[in-house]
């Protein structure tokens, strides 16, 4: 290897590693079945089920099933309307990909975002039938929002941890501050939330500061809506 060569190698920045296809077409699958749109349904189906008594008003304004009018708020504010916001992006090409790879084409599903959120929360907290720590959920969420917002300005912050990082965040949140056993749920969540990150490093989508980030807004986030509404 002539000095050139060497020279050229040394500047060289280091790549990421390269995973077999197998293995990368399962951290896809799991990146769609775990996206953070999913999570506040899953989440609030989770609370709904596991504390009903909290939840005694919405059961009485069901129309089909039990709390389908709660369910039908939270799946539209949480994923058809920011579904929505991505695709019509994309179609008028606002966005470059429905992945929204760059910070650029994160601009608009975030504002939209802050906004469906905060509705939610507003909406709740103005109704006066949800418990406390519901509307401190999304509280949490519309907080982590906007501070992911903020940091995709310097960086691209994963979505993916920010979402599980919430939840995290909010299942402490409760275990202390309600004093209920969530061990059980929060074992699963954590396992969740390694497999989501395990995923997200290997399609190369974020680098491991990024993931981290993730984690960390989202728990904080819910930490400090808590605190405010607890």
């Amino acid at each position: 290897m002539n000095k050139e060569s060497a020279l050229h190698v040394s500047e060289s920045k280091p790549e990421w590693p390269v995973f077999p296809a197998a293995m990368r077409a399962v951290a896809q699958v799991l990146s769609y079945i775990l996206h953070p749109l999913f999570i506040p349904t899953l989440v609030t189906f989770f609370i709904v089920q596991s504390l009903p008594e909290y939840f005694v008003t919405f059961k009485q304004y069901s129309v089909r099933f039990p709390y389908d009018k709660l369910y039908f708020r939270v799946i539209s504010i949480s994923l058809f309307f920011p579904l929505l916001t991505v695709l019509l992006s994309r179609a008028l090409h606002f966005v470059d990909s429905f992945y929204l790879r760059s910070q650029r084409d994160r601009i608009i599903p975030y504002i939209a975002s802050i906004i469906y959120y905060f509705w939610a929360f507003y909406t709740f907290v103005r109704e006066g039938v949800a418990p406390s720590f519901f509307n401190a959920f999304f509280l949490g969420i519309f907080l982590a929002v906007i501070a992911a917002f903020i940091c995709n300005i310097f960086v691209k912050i994963s979505m993916h941890t920010l979402g599980w990082g919430g939840v995290i965040g909010f299942l402490l949140a409760i275990m202390v501050g309600m004093d209920i056993n969530v061990t059980i749920p929060l074992v699963i969540t954590f396992f969740i939330a390694g497999l989501v990150a395990t995923a997200r490093l290997v399609l190369a989508a974020h680098s491991p500061a990024e993931i981290y980030a993730g984690f960390f807004v989202g728990i904080l986030s819910q930490f400090i809506a808590y605190s405010i509404l607890g």
